[in-house]
C-alpha cells in the first residue's frame, strides 16, 4: 500500500452498543450510560463525543450500535447536529467485529482516509488536546502503522490494562510499543507506572489498509464473516442493518486480543488530554467536581456530616447523615447504597438481579421508544396507569388489543387519535376511550411535546399484549 505523509481526512468509528452495567441503577440495558447525560452540561458521553470529532479534521462519522438503540442513536445525533452512518450490529461479538466493520467503511472513503475507534462512553474535556493528539497519531498512520493513544496515568489504577512505551518514532509525541499488559493488581500497577508505562486508553487510529492487512493475516475468520455481512446488508429507514447469518460466524474476541497484542506495526502517543472511561460510580466521583466536605452532590439531596461521597437523586429527597466515603443513587425504581471503593462490585450485583429475573436488572421505569417514551404510574389487579410523551411528528403504530380497553386523557398539546378509521383531534383536558379490539393509532401532530395519561382496564395489560398492524418506523 502506498502511504501518504500528510494527514487526510479522519473517519470516526463510533462504539456505542455497550451496556454499561457498573453504573447501575441510572445505566441500564435498555438505556445504557453512553446515552445518559452523566456530567452537568447536559449531553451524553455519546454526544459528546460526536461533538469532539465534529471539526473539519474528521469525515462523517460511522456509529456502530446495536438494533435496540437505533432511534437512541438517531435523535441523539439530531439533537446536537451531527450526520453520520448507523451500522446495526445484529449481536454483540466484542471489539474486533466491530473495528472490522469500521475500517471496511472507512476503506470505501479511499486510500488516504485514515480511521479513529473510539467509545461512546468516554469523558474527555480537554478536546482541543484530543484533536491535536488524533491528527499526531494520523500522521504516524500514515506510515503504516496503528497508532494507539496512551494516557498518563495519575494513580496505580487495576481497571486498565497498560503500555510499554519504546523507542521515540519520527512524529512528535509518538513511540513505538514495546508491550501490551493486562490489568494488574495494585502493587504491580505502581511498579508500572515507575516504569513510565501508560494506560490502554482503547482508542485507535490507522489506515483501513493497514488493519484489515492485520485481521488477514491472524483472523481472516473475523475479517471474512463481516464482508460477508456488509455484501449481505440491507438499508433499513436511516440503518444500514448487518447479516445477523454471516456476522453471528465472527468469533467472538476484542481487538487487543486479537490484533494489538500480536502486532509489530502498532505506536502509542502520549496522550496530553485528560480521560475517564467512567467504569462505575468511583470513576465518576474522581472527575466531578466534590464541595468542601469532598462530596459530589447531584439532584435533590442533603448531607450532614458526610464526607467523600457521591449522592445523586432523580427525584424524591435523598438525605444522608454520617456516612464517608460511600455512594448512593436514588431512581425511581431503585436505590443503589455501596462503599465507594466497592463500586466496581455493581456489576456482579446487576448480574445477580438478572439471574434472580428482576426487571429492574435492565429496564428503566421510562421506556424510551422512537415516537417518544412512556413510563408506568401504578399497576393492580385489571389496570395500569401510564404517562406518555410523543415528540412532535411522533406517530405510534397502528393496532389493536385483544385484552384490554384504553382511555387517552390529554394533558399537554394536542392528539390526533385515530380509532376505527375515524380521525379526531383532542385538546387539553379532553379523553379518548378505546375500546377493546378497535384498531388505533395516535400521533402528535403539534410543535411540542404531547402528553398523556393512559388508563388500560382489563384481564391483561403487558407490552406483548399489542398487534402492530402499520409502524412507521418499521417495527411491525
Amino acid at each position: 500500500m502506498k502511504h501518504t505523509s500528510e494527514t487526510s481526512t479522519i473517519i470516526p468509528v463510533i462504539m456505542a452498543g455497550g451496556a454499561g452495567t457498573r453504573l447501575w441503577p441510572i445505566s441500564r440495558e435498555t438505556m445504557p450510560k453512553q446515552f445518559i447525560a452523566l456530567m452537568n452540561d447536559g449531553l451524553s458521553t455519546f454526544q459528546a463525543a460526536l461533538k469532539r470529532v465534529s471539526g473539519p479534521e474528521f469525515g462523517a462519522p460511522v456509529v456502530i450500535t446495536g438494533n435496540d438503540f437505533r432511534f437512541i442513536v438517531a435523535e441523539q445525533m439530531q439533537a446536537v447536529g451531527v450526520k453520520g452512518q448507523i451500522v446495526l450490529e445484529p449481536e454483540r461479538r466484542d471489539s474486533a467485529a466491530a473495528v472490522a466493520v469500521g475500517a471496511l467503511l472507512a476503506a470505501r472513503h479511499g486510500e488516504g482516509a485514515t480511521c479513529l475507534i473510539l467509545a461512546a462512553d468516554h469523558i474527555i474535556s480537554d478536546e482541543a488536546s484530543f484533536v491535536s493528539d488524533c491528527v499526531l497519531a494520523a500522521r504516524a498512520a500514515a506510515g503504516g502503522r496503528i497508532m494507539t493513544l496512551g494516557i498518563a496515568p495519575d494513580r496505580p489504577a487495576t481497571a486498565y490494562g497498560y503500555i510499554a512505551v519504546g523507542k521515540p518514532l519520527a512524529e512528535e509525541n509518538a513511540f513505538a510499543v514495546d508491550r501490551f499488559v493486562e490489568k494488574p493488581d495494585a502493587e504491580t500497577a505502581a511498579r508500572y507506572i515507575s516504569e513510565g508505562m501508560v494506560w490502554n486508553s482503547g482508542n485507535f487510529v490507522f489506515s483501513p489498509q493497514t488493519m484489515l492487512t492485520e485481521l488477514a493475516a491472524g483472523n481472516s475468520d473475523i475479517l471474512k464473516a463481516v464482508e460477508q455481512s456488509l455484501d449481505k446488508a440491507i438499508v433499513d429507514l436511516d440503518f444500514l442493518r448487518l447479516d445477523t447469518e454471516a456476522f453471528r460466524k465472527a468469533p467472538k474476541t476484542s481487538i487487543d486480543y486479537a490484533v494489538m497484542e500480536r502486532a509489530k506495526n502498532v505506536g502509542v502517543i502520549r496522550a496530553s488530554f485528560d480521560w475517564s472511561d467512567v467504569g462505575a460510580w468511583d470513576a465518576l466521583y474522581e472527575i466531578t467536581a466534590q464541595n468542601d466536605d469532598g462530596n459530589v452532590l447531584d439532584g435533590p439531596v442533603v448531607a450532614m456530616d458526610t464526607h467523600g461521597s457521591l449522592i445523586r437523586s432523580e427525584g424524591a429527597l435523598t438525605a444522608v447523615i454520617g456516612l464517608d466515603n460511600v455512594v448512593v443513587v436514588n431512581t425511581p425504581d431503585a436505590v443503589l447504597v455501596a462503599s465507594r471503593d466497592k463500586a466496581p462490585m455493581v456489576k456482579d450485583m446487576v448480574a445477580q438481579l438478572a439471574k434472580d429475573g428482576r426487571s429492574e436488572a435492565v429496564e428503566h421505569l421510562r421506556i424510551h421508544r422512537p415516537w417518544g417514551w412512556y413510563q408506568r404510574i401504578d399497576i393492580g389487579d385489571r389496570f395500569q396507569v401510564k404517562h406518555i410523551c410523543v415528540k412532535p411528528g411522533g406517530t405510534l403504530s397502528l393496532q389493536r388489543h385483544h385484552h384490554r380497553a384504553e382511555h387517552w386523557v390529554v394533558v399537554h398539546g394536542t392528539a390526533e387519535v385515530t380509532i376505527d378509521g375515524v380521525v379526531k383531534l383532542y385538546h387539553e383536558n379532553e379523553a379518548a376511550y378505546l375500546p377493546i379490539g378497535c384498531v388505533h393509532r395516535m400521533r402528535n401532530p403539534g410543535k411540542i411535546d404531547l402528553k398523556i395519561v393512559e388508563v388500560q382496564v382489563g384481564s391483561y395489560t403487558g407490552e406483548d399484549d399489542i398487534v402492530r398492524i402499520e409502524d412507521i418506523y418499521a417495527r411491525s
